[in-house]
């Protein structure tokens, strides 16, 4: 039975970590488009007006995106107490990143570099 768990579980924590790959993914080629519409603006010396539903719509897109981030980070936790529940607290499942903790929902590595 719990090797069932075990192989379940698992199946699960592949499938998270690839969500949160696949959203931090967009985010970073949506940042990129974002980054780059007002450059190609201003090499192809366009108006600011020409192109704005554009921007408005990759700024959207971008804050879309980090909703979803929350939402993974979210059930990521979620899971996280599930296998507690289920008798697998000390089975690791994780990939090769290692976790930071949470802490005020920041980034732990930004705040080490800041401070």
């Amino acid at each position: 039975m719990l090797v069932k768990r075990r192989n379940a579980a698992q199946e699960v924590a592949n499938r998270l970590m690839a969500a949160e790959e696949a959203i931090d993914a967009a985010l970073a080629a949506v940042a990129e488009l974002s980054g780059y519409l007002p450059v190609a603006r201003c090499e192809a010396n366009l108006a600011a007006c020409v192109g704005q539903e554009a921007f408005e719509g990759a700024a959207e897109t971008f804050a879309s995106l980090i909703r979803a981030r929350r939402n993974i980070v979210d059930t990521h936790a979620s899971l996280a107490v599930t296998k507690d529940q289920i008798g697998l607290r000390t089975v690791a499942l994780g990939g090769l990143a290692e976790k930071a903790e949470h802490r005020n929902g920041g980034l732990s590595v930004v705040e080490r570099t800041a401070a």
